[in-house]
């Protein structure tokens, strides 16, 4: 092909590239380079510096179990488990998370979550499946339930779409056997005690599912004081499942505000 012909069916190309694809970063709004290396071509409206600058929550002081990390060590007892913990207040067993709920990570959620930007669920998921430990085992993937209110006004359930993505990662099984059957107000604003209240009831395991001596991975976005996703997880062991795990793709850094006095806790959850 002559050079002339072929610079023109470059540009052909890239006039259809941009036509088709987004041509500007969702969060930092920088060009996306769709006809020049690197190449950036995806339905993914991100650019791949934004989808690879989310970083691992880290955190020198937190809860064996829940993970809720604390300024130092005061409240947490020898064995390392805070108040909530050691009071046996979280329904969940164990806890992971990818990273805090702030800067990059938080826009890509909220773009996933409240934009409809259902294609993010790949690079989130990818997110996601690194908090998880290889050798953690567990028999189902739960998503966490949303109100069919919700649902339907949202188009879909975020945690559904991330559970998929670890089931097929892990090659385990999802399962839809719970449900919220109540709406709740917002917990934007409650302490934990009433983020508790808030959220009891909320939950019921399908009838006619059986969870018998069944170790479950419980799936949410976000992670802010656990309230809702240890209701969800008593209701799945009220069913008589042994074992519930939570997996966050983000926690809030609750640190600032945090009571760190002996016998003090940071309350954990949704």
């Amino acid at each position: 092909m002559p050079g002339s012909a072929l610079v023109a069916a470059r540009k052909a190309a890239c006039g259809l590239l941009d036509l088709l694809f987004p041509d500007e970063c969702r969060v930092c709004d920088e060009p996306l380079r769709l006809c020049e290396p690197p190449y950036e071509i995806s339905r993914v409206p991100v650019c791949s510096r934004c989808l690879n600058a989310p970083e691992f929550f880290r955190a020198e002081f937190y809860c064996a179990a829940c993970r809720t990390p604390f300024v130092n060590r005061a409240p947490l007892d020898e064995a390392g488990l805070c108040a909530l913990c050691r009071l046996g207040l979280n329904g969940f067993d164990h806890v992971y998370t990818f990273g805090a709920y702030d800067g990059t990570l938080r826009r890509l959620i909220h773009l996933f979550k409240f934009e409809g930007v259902e294609t993010l669920r790949k690079p989130l998921g990818a997110l996601l499946a690194r908090a998880l430990p290889r050798e953690c085992g567990f028999d189902a993937i739960v998503p966490m339930p949303l109100h069919w209110r919700r649902r339907w006004q949202r188009g879909f359930n975020q945690s559904e779409l991330l559970a998929k993505e670890i089931a097929r990662r892990w090659n385990a099984p999802v399962a839809d056997v719970v449900h919220r059957k109540k709406a709740t107000a917002p917990q934007a604003g409650l302490t934990s005690a009433q983020r508790r209240k808030n959220v009891q009831g909320a939950f019921e395991v399908k009838k006619g599912r059986r969870l018998e001596g069944m170790r479950l991975l419980l799936i949410d976005d976000v992670l802010t004081t656990g309230a809702t996703a240890s209701v969800c997880a008593r209701a799945l062991k009220r069913a008589g499942a042994t074992e519930v795990t939570l997996l966050a793709l983000a926690r809030r850094d609750r640190r600032g505000g945090m009571e760190v006095a002996a016998g003090g806790a940071a309350g954990l959850g949704s």
